[in-house]
């Protein structure tokens, strides 16, 4: 899966693709590369980021959105909302996927929506909202408290008749970086849950904050996570750099 951020301060990426030539350039790019499903966001989720107003990221989104669909029409993108509204709006003009990052929390008017379109949904894991997820992150046990929100959410899905869900543990998102390896390391477990498994851990803070470096120089880091990460399970990676990726995939399905 390629990210495409549409929003000034992304973490890594944010004002590089935010005018339309340089974002249908970047979408040509990861699908030549190699890309499954392109991942489209206009608001930022990184730590100390206020929630987006419905109103405010149509206006942002549907100008790129028009065009992609229209340029790419055989491709499945995949819409990184959590707003009903929009999620409703994008669906109708030809969106393939809804990816929530709060897994129908903050607005559970969006399990209804996918539910009715009959399109995969990614349900993440956020312990909080981006404004105050990373402030005094506690966990009596990581590994449980996240399979046990995703039970509880599942069955809430179930009710609104989606029947294709792909969990994202939320690396990252409301978890300390000792946290984030000790979900990495029993990623594993997840898998009683009978869902794909997504991780999304390119260039993020749990690698670069390692080796004392931003993210920028962070990409050998997220190869070896995305290894170990298949290793584990996982069977969608959610990327930057889509051509390592789809490297170490297809090394790794040579190893099997």
């Amino acid at each position: 899966m390629g990210i495409l951020n549409l929003t000034n301060n992304s973490f890594y990426d944010g004002g590089k693709y935010n005018c339309l030539n340089n974002a249908i350039a970047q979408t040509q790019k990861m699908l030549d590369e190699g890309a499954s499903f392109i991942d489209i966001g206009v608001a930022s989720s990184k730590p100390g980021s206020s929630i987006i107003d419905p109103d405010q990221e149509k206006k942002l989104l549907f100008p790129y959105l028009k065009v992609l669909l229209k340029e790419f029409p055989k491709t499945y993108f995949s819409l990184d909302t959590y707003n009903s509204v929009v999620a409703e709006e994008s669906l109708d003009m030809g969106v393939s996927m809804i990816n929530d990052i709060s897994g129908g929390i903050l607005d559970p008017r969006i399990l209804s929506v996918v539910g009715s379109h009959k399109v995969p949904y990614v349900m993440m894991h956020m312990k909080g909202t981006p404004k105050d997820m990373q402030d005094g992150v506690y966990y009596h046990d990581v590994i449980q408290e996240i399979a046990y929100f995703f039970n509880k959410q599942l069955k809430k899905a179930s009710l609104s008749s989606i029947n294709d869900i792909i969990l994202d543990p939320g690396f990252g998102f409301g978890k300390s970086k000792e946290h984030n390896f000790t979900l990495f390391k029993n990623l594993n477990h997840l898998k009683s849950l009978s869902c794909p498994i997504l991780i999304g851990v390119s260039r993020k803070s749990m690698i670069y904050k390692t080796f004392g470096f931003g993210p920028d120089q962070a990409l050998n880091g997220t190869t070896a996570l995305h290894a170990w990460g298949l290793e584990r399970g996982a069977k969608i990676l959610r990327v930057h750099d889509v051509k390592e990726a789809k490297e170490c995939i297809d090394l790794w399905l040579e190893l099997q």
